[in-house]
């Protein structure tokens, strides 16, 4: 792990913080730490400086590379050792595509394990947060896994084991921990619309989760499940997908985070890529439930924020940009105002915002310098036009400009 103390200096970029334009700017970091910000005479009018990228909901614990042609089996027959090597690599991917903070939604001790070594160091890399699956057997994070194969991840069946497995995450290191309130599209075997878990099952879940400081995410494709979400208090909303009427005074009055992951939803229900029948069948379901109320929430004033289902099978990581300009283009957002739901916003969902997701003395030093001014015109925010990228104060991507 590096000591130095060598400062570092980009001076007279276009930056925007997080929240507005500073206008031409330098900006100084040493380490893992912004140490100024401040006004600068202009030296380059072609490239600009943005806080990387917040992505809330991914899966790193997939083969790295190309799509594996039986994703679900893969993870069941590769040693940990070895998928260790694939999350490493698959978060650096999305590092070099400007994302410089993760989280792992369905999170075991191996992301856990790659979290810790780029937190100190050991390699270099992003933030990664790591949340815990606290479902039913049966349910949609247990039917990722085949049905007669012995060996499955942990299951809670009732509000004590529940109890349990939320001490059990807590004790790893899990800054939180995901809950099922609706089935799921990707799942073998179950529907979108079957009940996960009971209500005092997911209670048990929240309580404890709260009482242990820890996050709660809350996977939803129904009305009724978002329904239970809402009245059990959750941290967020995962998809959201049937948000309706009788939902948006409470999301807006809580200012609840929701993860609209848009461009897996579209990928799957157009066949974009190879997948079941059952599962294309279910996304087009979904999409059509989704078309029908996600505008009128971000009108209504809906907190989304970036959160891409990123697993490198159907979205890729790196293609986390694709998903915030998907964003812009459904909720009709300006450019800007959809920025912030990637960078700022989506750090404050995460309890990171007095660590990321801005460009301020004190906090960490993440950011992409690229060709254009995404704040002005959201469709530069596009991978081809990075020209570097600094997570944790280390250029992971690129060359930063002189």
């Amino acid at each position: 792990m590096s000591t130095t103390t060598t400062e570092h200096v980009l001076d007279g970029l276009p930056l925007w913080d997080g929240e507005r334009e500073v206008g031409p700017a330098r900006l100084v970091w040493s380490g893992d730490r912004i140490l100024a910000v401040e006004e600068a005479p202009a030296r380059r009018t072609d490239l600009s400086v943005v806080p990387g990228l917040v992505d809330t909901h991914v899966h790193l614990g997939y083969p790295a590379g190309e799509p594996a042609k039986d994703a679900s089996t893969w993870p069941l027959i590769t040693p940990p050792e070895e998928r260790s090597l694939h999350v490493a690599a698959n978060a650096l991917r999305c590092a070099r595509g400007g994302v410089t903070t993760l989280r792992d939604l369905a999170a075991d001790s191996i992301q856990l394990a790659v979290g810790r070594a780029f937190e100190t160091g050991v390699l270099v890399g992003p933030r990664l947060l790591s949340h815990g699956q606290v479902g039913m057997t049966a349910g949609h994070g247990d039917l990722f896994v085949p049905p007669h194969y012995a060996h499955r991840p942990p299951t809670a069946d009732t509000p004590d084991e529940c109890r349990k497995l939320v001490r059990t995450w807590a004790r790893s290191g899990a800054a939180g921990v995901k809950v099922y309130t609706s089935g799921g599209v990707l799942s073998m075997g179950d529907k979108v619309g079957w009940r996960n878990q009971t209500r005092e099952e997911i209670r048990t879940t929240v309580d404890e989760a709260h009482a242990l400081g820890m996050l709660v995410a809350a996977h939803t494709h129904t009305a009724d499940g978002l329904d239970i979400a809402l009245e059990e208090g959750v941290d967020s909303i995962e998809h959201g997908t049937a948000i309706l009427e009788r939902h948006l005074a409470a999301l807006v009055e809580r200012n609840l985070p929701v993860a609209p992951t848009l461009l897996i939803n579209d990928i799957i229900a157009e066949g974009r890529r190879p997948v079941s029948a059952e599962a294309q069948e279910k996304a087009r379901d979904v999409v059509a439930l989704r078309d029908a109320g996600f505008a009128r929430a971000a009108e209504a004033g809906v907190r989304f924020v970036l959160g891409t289902d990123a697993s490198g099978q159907f979205v890729g990581f790196g293609d986390q940009m694709e998903e915030v300009r998907t964003m812009a283009a459904m909720f009709g957002w300006t450019a800007e105002r959809t920025l912030a739901a990637a960078t700022s916003d989506a750090a404050d969902a995460i309890r990171l915002g007095d660590v990321t997701g801005r460009l301020r003395p004190g906090l960490g030093s993440d950011f992409v310098v690229l060709r254009g001014r995404p704040w002005e015109d959201v469709d530069a925010l596009r991978t081809e036009n990075i020209v570097a990228v600094v997570s944790r104060g280390r250029v992971v991507a690129g060359t930063l400009p002189d």
